[in-house]
Protein backbone atom coordinates (compact mmCIF):
# COMPACT_ATOMS: atom_id res chain seq x y z
CA UNK A 1 0.00 0.00 0.00
CA UNK A 2 1.22 3.50 -0.81
CA UNK A 3 1.89 5.72 2.17
CA UNK A 4 3.11 9.30 2.55
CA UNK A 5 6.81 9.98 3.09
CA UNK A 6 7.99 10.45 6.67
CA UNK A 7 11.12 12.60 6.78
CA UNK A 8 13.55 13.38 9.63
CA UNK A 9 14.79 16.98 9.37
CA UNK A 10 18.22 17.41 10.96
CA UNK A 11 19.71 20.80 11.80
CA UNK A 12 23.45 21.45 11.49
CA UNK A 13 25.32 24.01 13.58
CA UNK A 14 29.12 24.08 13.63
CA UNK A 15 29.24 20.54 12.17
CA UNK A 16 27.06 19.10 14.94
CA UNK A 17 23.39 18.16 15.06
CA UNK A 18 21.19 20.49 17.08
CA UNK A 19 17.49 20.77 17.87
CA UNK A 20 15.58 23.99 18.37
CA UNK A 21 12.46 25.26 20.07
CA UNK A 22 10.71 27.96 18.02
CA UNK A 23 13.94 28.35 16.02
CA UNK A 24 15.81 29.23 19.23
CA UNK A 25 17.39 27.52 22.26
CA UNK A 26 19.48 25.16 20.16
CA UNK A 27 20.58 21.98 21.93
CA UNK A 28 23.44 19.79 20.73
CA UNK A 29 22.23 16.26 20.10
CA UNK A 30 25.13 14.45 18.42
CA UNK A 31 27.15 13.61 15.35
CA UNK A 32 25.29 13.86 12.02
CA UNK A 33 27.02 10.95 10.30
CA UNK A 34 26.27 8.67 13.22
CA UNK A 35 22.63 9.70 12.90
CA UNK A 36 22.71 8.78 9.20
CA UNK A 37 23.96 5.30 10.09
CA UNK A 38 21.15 4.84 12.59
CA UNK A 39 18.52 6.06 10.14
CA UNK A 40 19.98 3.61 7.61
CA UNK A 41 19.35 0.76 10.03
CA UNK A 42 15.86 2.06 10.79
CA UNK A 43 15.08 2.37 7.06
CA UNK A 44 14.00 6.02 7.02
CA UNK A 45 12.28 7.18 3.82
CA UNK A 46 14.61 10.13 3.25
CA UNK A 47 16.54 12.76 5.22
CA UNK A 48 16.83 16.55 5.14
CA UNK A 49 19.90 18.37 6.46
CA UNK A 50 19.73 22.14 6.99
CA UNK A 51 22.79 24.22 7.91
CA UNK A 52 21.22 26.94 10.03
CA UNK A 53 24.27 29.23 10.07
CA UNK A 54 25.21 29.11 6.38
CA UNK A 55 23.12 32.06 5.18
CA UNK A 56 24.14 34.33 8.05
CA UNK A 57 27.79 33.42 7.52
CA UNK A 58 27.46 34.02 3.77
CA UNK A 59 28.56 30.54 2.74
CA UNK A 60 27.04 27.34 1.35
CA UNK A 61 26.55 24.09 3.22
CA UNK A 62 29.88 22.26 3.31
CA UNK A 63 30.43 20.01 0.28
CA UNK A 64 32.64 17.68 2.29
CA UNK A 65 29.74 17.06 4.62
CA UNK A 66 27.39 16.41 1.71
CA UNK A 67 29.85 13.87 0.29
CA UNK A 68 30.16 12.18 3.67
CA UNK A 69 26.38 11.82 3.88
CA UNK A 70 26.27 10.62 0.26
CA UNK A 71 28.86 7.94 1.02
CA UNK A 72 26.92 6.74 4.06
CA UNK A 73 23.22 7.18 3.35
CA UNK A 74 21.11 4.35 1.96
CA UNK A 75 18.15 6.67 1.43
CA UNK A 76 17.61 9.84 -0.65
CA UNK A 77 18.54 13.05 1.11
CA UNK A 78 18.22 16.79 0.60
CA UNK A 79 20.40 19.58 1.92
CA UNK A 80 19.95 23.29 2.44
CA UNK A 81 21.88 26.25 3.75
CA UNK A 82 23.24 29.27 1.90
CA UNK A 83 22.61 27.96 -1.61
CA UNK A 84 22.73 30.84 -4.12
CA UNK A 85 24.15 29.60 -7.43
CA UNK A 86 23.54 26.98 -10.08
CA UNK A 87 27.13 25.83 -9.67
CA UNK A 88 26.56 25.16 -5.97
CA UNK A 89 23.51 23.04 -6.76
CA UNK A 90 25.49 21.12 -9.38
CA UNK A 91 28.24 20.37 -6.88
CA UNK A 92 25.74 19.35 -4.20
CA UNK A 93 23.96 16.94 -6.55
CA UNK A 94 27.29 15.54 -7.74
CA UNK A 95 28.22 15.00 -4.08
CA UNK A 96 25.25 12.69 -3.64
CA UNK A 97 22.21 14.75 -2.62
CA UNK A 98 18.98 14.17 -4.50
CA UNK A 99 17.42 17.58 -3.74
CA UNK A 100 18.34 21.04 -2.54
CA UNK A 101 16.33 23.09 -0.06
CA UNK A 102 16.22 26.84 -0.65
CA UNK A 103 14.70 29.38 1.70
CA UNK A 104 16.27 32.82 2.19
CA UNK A 105 17.71 33.18 -1.31
CA UNK A 106 14.33 32.34 -2.84
CA UNK A 107 12.99 35.48 -1.18
CA UNK A 108 15.97 37.59 -2.23
CA UNK A 109 15.95 36.29 -5.82
CA UNK A 110 12.63 34.55 -6.64
CA UNK A 111 13.71 34.03 -10.26
CA UNK A 112 16.51 31.76 -9.07
CA UNK A 113 13.95 29.02 -8.37
CA UNK A 114 12.88 29.08 -12.04
CA UNK A 115 16.52 29.01 -13.11
CA UNK A 116 17.28 26.05 -10.85
CA UNK A 117 14.15 24.15 -11.90
CA UNK A 118 14.93 24.67 -15.58
CA UNK A 119 18.49 23.43 -15.05
CA UNK A 120 17.90 20.44 -12.78
CA UNK A 121 14.16 19.72 -12.94
CA UNK A 122 11.49 20.73 -10.47
CA UNK A 123 11.84 17.49 -8.53
CA UNK A 124 15.30 18.63 -7.41
CA UNK A 125 14.14 21.96 -5.95
CA UNK A 126 12.44 22.19 -2.56
CA UNK A 127 11.45 25.62 -1.30
CA UNK A 128 11.34 25.83 2.47
CA UNK A 129 8.80 28.30 3.85
CA UNK A 130 9.07 29.28 7.52
CA UNK A 131 6.02 31.05 8.91
CA UNK A 132 5.36 32.91 12.15
CA UNK A 133 2.50 34.98 13.50
CA UNK A 134 3.13 38.69 13.82
CA UNK A 135 1.24 40.94 16.22
CA UNK A 136 -2.53 40.71 15.79
CA UNK A 137 -2.11 37.14 14.62
CA UNK A 138 -1.26 37.71 10.97
CA UNK A 139 1.10 35.07 9.58
CA UNK A 140 4.17 36.07 7.57
CA UNK A 141 7.08 34.34 5.86
CA UNK A 142 10.39 34.56 7.72
CA UNK A 143 13.92 33.90 6.47
CA UNK A 144 17.46 33.55 7.86
CA UNK A 145 16.55 30.79 10.31
CA UNK A 146 13.42 32.62 11.39
CA UNK A 147 15.19 35.86 12.30
CA UNK A 148 13.92 38.15 9.52
CA UNK A 149 10.35 39.03 8.68
CA UNK A 150 9.74 39.44 4.98
CA UNK A 151 6.19 40.81 5.05
CA UNK A 152 5.23 38.13 2.54
CA UNK A 153 1.86 36.41 2.76
CA UNK A 154 2.45 32.63 3.03
CA UNK A 155 -0.29 31.66 0.58
CA UNK A 156 0.78 34.12 -2.11
CA UNK A 157 4.41 33.15 -1.63
CA UNK A 158 3.64 29.44 -1.95
CA UNK A 159 1.77 30.07 -5.19
CA UNK A 160 4.61 32.18 -6.56
CA UNK A 161 7.15 29.46 -5.78
CA UNK A 162 4.99 26.86 -7.50
CA UNK A 163 4.71 29.14 -10.54
CA UNK A 164 8.50 29.56 -10.52
CA UNK A 165 9.03 25.81 -10.74
CA UNK A 166 9.51 24.52 -7.19
CA UNK A 167 8.91 20.78 -7.02
CA UNK A 168 7.66 20.78 -3.46
CA UNK A 169 7.26 23.06 -0.45
CA UNK A 170 8.40 22.32 3.09
CA UNK A 171 6.15 24.39 5.36
CA UNK A 172 7.23 25.02 8.96
CA UNK A 173 5.21 26.86 11.59
CA UNK A 174 7.93 28.50 13.70
CA UNK A 175 5.66 28.85 16.74
CA UNK A 176 5.13 25.07 16.72
CA UNK A 177 8.79 24.12 16.14
CA UNK A 178 10.15 21.87 18.89
CA UNK A 179 6.98 22.15 20.99
CA UNK A 180 5.92 18.58 20.16
CA UNK A 181 2.24 19.55 20.46
CA UNK A 182 1.18 18.96 16.87
CA UNK A 183 1.37 20.73 13.53
CA UNK A 184 -0.38 23.99 12.70
CA UNK A 185 -3.11 22.15 10.85
CA UNK A 186 -5.06 25.19 9.58
CA UNK A 187 -1.83 26.56 8.10
CA UNK A 188 -0.87 23.25 6.47
CA UNK A 189 -4.39 22.81 5.11
CA UNK A 190 -4.45 26.33 3.65
CA UNK A 191 -1.04 25.91 2.03
CA UNK A 192 -1.90 22.51 0.58
CA UNK A 193 -5.17 23.86 -0.85
CA UNK A 194 -3.37 26.79 -2.49
CA UNK A 195 -0.94 24.77 -4.62
CA UNK A 196 -0.86 21.57 -6.65
CA UNK A 197 2.72 20.54 -5.81
CA UNK A 198 3.46 18.44 -2.71
CA UNK A 199 3.44 20.19 0.65
CA UNK A 200 5.62 18.70 3.38
CA UNK A 201 4.27 19.52 6.84
CA UNK A 202 6.96 20.42 9.39
CA UNK A 203 7.14 21.92 12.87
CA UNK A 204 5.46 20.46 15.92
CA UNK A 205 5.09 16.69 15.65
CA UNK A 206 5.17 15.07 19.08
CA UNK A 207 3.55 11.71 18.44
CA UNK A 208 2.89 9.51 15.46
CA UNK A 209 -0.79 10.43 15.30
CA UNK A 210 0.30 13.99 14.47
CA UNK A 211 1.46 12.57 11.13
CA UNK A 212 -2.03 11.18 10.52
CA UNK A 213 -3.59 14.57 11.27
CA UNK A 214 -1.21 16.39 8.92
CA UNK A 215 -2.10 14.03 6.07
CA UNK A 216 -5.80 13.47 6.65
CA UNK A 217 -6.81 16.87 8.04
CA UNK A 218 -4.01 19.11 6.80
CA UNK A 219 -3.95 17.42 3.36
CA UNK A 220 -0.14 17.45 3.32
CA UNK A 221 1.60 15.11 0.89
CA UNK A 222 4.39 14.19 3.34
CA UNK A 223 5.40 14.86 6.93
CA UNK A 224 8.68 15.98 8.45
CA UNK A 225 9.84 16.16 12.05
CA UNK A 226 12.92 16.75 14.15
CA UNK A 227 12.29 16.33 17.89
CA UNK A 228 10.15 13.23 17.47
CA UNK A 229 13.05 11.42 15.81
CA UNK A 230 15.80 12.44 18.23
CA UNK A 231 14.15 12.53 21.67
CA UNK A 232 12.70 9.83 23.88
CA UNK A 233 10.50 10.21 26.95
CA UNK A 234 9.27 13.16 28.99
CA UNK A 235 12.82 14.23 29.88
CA UNK A 236 13.77 14.33 26.19
CA UNK A 237 16.70 11.95 26.39
CA UNK A 238 18.53 11.89 23.06
CA UNK A 239 17.69 8.70 21.20
CA UNK A 240 17.59 8.59 17.40
CA UNK A 241 14.48 6.67 16.41
CA UNK A 242 12.12 6.05 13.51
CA UNK A 243 8.86 4.07 13.33
CA UNK A 244 8.68 0.70 11.64
CA UNK A 245 7.01 0.51 8.25
CA UNK A 246 4.09 -1.50 9.67
CA UNK A 247 3.40 1.27 12.20
CA UNK A 248 3.37 3.86 9.44
CA UNK A 249 1.12 1.79 7.22
CA UNK A 250 -1.34 1.48 10.10
CA UNK A 251 -1.21 5.22 10.73
CA UNK A 252 -2.19 6.11 7.19
CA UNK A 253 -4.50 3.22 6.35
CA UNK A 254 -8.10 4.18 5.50
CA UNK A 255 -10.52 3.83 8.39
Amino acid sequence: MFRPRVIPVLLLKNKGLVKSVKFDNYRYIGDPINAVRIFNDLKADELVFLDILATREKRCIDLGFVRAVGDEANMPFAVGGGIQTIQQIKEIINAGAEKVVINSFAVREPGFIREAADEFGSSTVVVSIDIKKKFLGKQQVYTEAGSRSTGLDPIGWAQQMEANGAGELMVTAIDHDGMMQGYDLPLIQAMAAAVTIPVVAAGGAGQLTDFTAAIKTGRASAVAAGSLFVYHGARKAVLVNYPKNDELLNLFSPV
